[in-house]
């Protein structure tokens, strides 16, 4: 079971990132998808989701109307676009699955990708 986050850089506020996540080990029908970060001295905090399988999609408000997550079944992956990014937003991007559905906090969550850092500058 392996979840392998890409994608992060560093990038200007107003600037666009796409992450992805790779699942595989298993087949995730029946999981939730999660995206978290984690800035220094800050806690884990969720970001986005999706049931990976009806597709619908949840945001944290800071993300709401900036990032999009989206899946590809056919990879077994799952994309978090970030658009218009801002300096808070810097922080290590972890995605995670759950078995027990979409949950907004780091210990509903069963496995975890390695995290890929996002650095956005002003």
């Amino acid at each position: 079971v392996q979840l392998q986050a890409s994608g992060g850089g560093l990038v200007q506020a107003g600037g666009s990132l796409r992450l992805s996540c790779a699942a595989s080990g298993r087949t995730w029908n029946n999981y939730a998808m999660g995206w978290f970060r984690q800035a220094p001295g800050k806690e884990r905090e969720f970001v986005g989701g999706v049931s990976w399988s009806d597709g619908r999609a949840y945001y944290a408000d800071s993300a709401k109307g900036r990032f999009t997550i989206s899946r590809d079944n056919a990879k077994n992956t799952v994309y978090l676009q970030m658009n218009s990014l801002k300096p808070e937003d810097t922080a290590v991007y972890y995605c995670a699955a759950s078995y027990g559905g979409l949950g907004y906090r780091p210990y509903e969550y069963n496995y975890w990708g390695q995290g890929t850092q996002v650095t956005v500058s002003s």
